[in-house]
């Protein structure tokens, strides 16, 4: 059993699932992608993703018209296995195609950028035996780049606000929940650490915060304070 956050930006909600390992993944049409598929290698029993990646996925995959092997999909930030600031942590990361040829990965990497639906759609010179495509969304804080997260603050709702929390939590600032929903003590989370690393502490988890959670908590894995 896990629990599945699914946020919708549309309507500003986070939802929650509590799904099988065989169920299907919410919004993923029919059987296309399973909460196992999703999960990948991630030992997490909490995972999270967006309405909007789940229907970019089901018109990649109507559209490619059959399966797609999907190898990496979702990583808590702890956990670790990509960048510091990579789309996996915010659930609308997939690496898939692993175990095709690289005819088929050619022609899903064609499928995927000619939907228009993904944010990102990375050179096959970049990916030589996988295609990758996510749905990040929002402006990232940092000026000068597309892959970055955006700012969140009080009042922020967004699988980037769990990727923040669950950074806190990791490190031993604690946001008393893992909920998407930045409020009082994710705030006071976001300040707490923002005094230990020598920034300036409003709260606001902008591109210096953001550079030194990720830097600090990327791949430490799981520690006694991080919740679930």
């Amino acid at each position: 059993m896990a629990k599945v956050f699914v946020y919708d930006a549309f309507s500003n909600k986070m939802m929650k699932y509590t799904l099988n390992e065989n169920d299907p993944m919410p919004y993923a049409y029919g059987n296309t992608m399973l909460l196992r598929e999703f999960r990948g290698s991630s030992n997490s029993q909490v995972l999270w993703t967006t309405v909007a990646a789940m229907e970019a996925w089901n018109l990649t995959r109507r559209t490619y018209g059959k399966g797609i092997y999907i190898g990496y999909a979702f990583k808590r930030i702890w956990e670790g296995g990509h960048g510091t600031a990579s789309q996996h942590y915010a659930g609308v990361s997939f690496d898939v195609g692993q175990n095709t040829t690289s005819a088929q990965r050619k022609r899903i990497h064609t499928v995927a950028t000619d939907t228009g639906a993904w944010g990102y759609v990375e050179p096959l010179s970049m990916t030589p035996t996988w295609v990758h495509f996510d749905r990040r969304y929002g402006k990232p804080a940092c000026s000068g780049t597309t892959a970055g997260y955006p700012t969140c603050k009080r009042g922020s709702k967004s699988t980037y606000v769990l990727i923040l929390q669950d950074g806190l939590n990791a490190l031993g600032y604690s946001t008393r929940t893992l909920d998407g929903i930045f409020g009082a003590n994710t705030e006071s989370a976001v300040k707490g650490f923002q005094r230990a690393m020598g920034l300036t502490a409003d709260g606001i988890c902008g591109c210096q915060t953001w550079k030194k959670l990720t830097s600090a908590v990327v791949g430490i894995g799981r520690t006694q304070t991080v919740i679930d």
